[in-house]
């Protein structure tokens, strides 16, 4: 009997590893050149990412550009998908562009800078605004 159970145990143990391993990769390259005039981003190599439990804005944005603050770039990009940074839901898939793509663009910086000082300046009206958030917003701003 305990060998049975034991069996069965690891036949399952060895079933959920491989499901877990098995998982399709939430990220997608898109390499099509795509410059969106709706939000003045530049989307050429953008990535596709699909959130898994657990994510947030600034975590994605930290995992993408080494920098939490750039979230609202994301939420420019994936207009339509996400509205409130507050509330993501696994399975809701974004877009991330290229920071770098589009900070060499002077357009897309502007975009950006423009982006970055209105989030900030959304957090300031709050009733309880979140100074380190609306510092470090305006600090990306400003160097671009």
């Amino acid at each position: 009997m305990k060998t049975m159970i034991l069996t069965v145990t690891l036949i399952i143990g060895v079933m959920l590893a491989a499901s877990c391993t098995s998982s399709p990769r939430n990220v997608e390259k898109q390499n099509e050149d795509l410059y969106d005039t709706d939000t003045g981003l530049d989307l050429t190599g953008s990535v596709k990412y699909t959130v898994k439990w657990g994510d947030t804005l600034s975590k994605i944005s930290r995992r993408f550009y080494n920098d939490g603050f750039y979230y609202p770039v994301i939420m420019l990009a994936s207009r339509g998908v996400v509205k409130n940074p507050d509330k993501i839901w696994p399975g809701m898939a974004f877009t991330i562009p290229d920071l770098e793509r589009n900070k060499a663009n002077v357009n897309c910086r502007k975009t950006i800078k423009n982006c970055l000082n209105e989030f900030a300046d959304i957090e300031k009206a709050k009733p309880r605004p979140r100074r380190g958030l609306i510092d470090g917003l305006k600090k990306r701003a400003d160097a671009l």
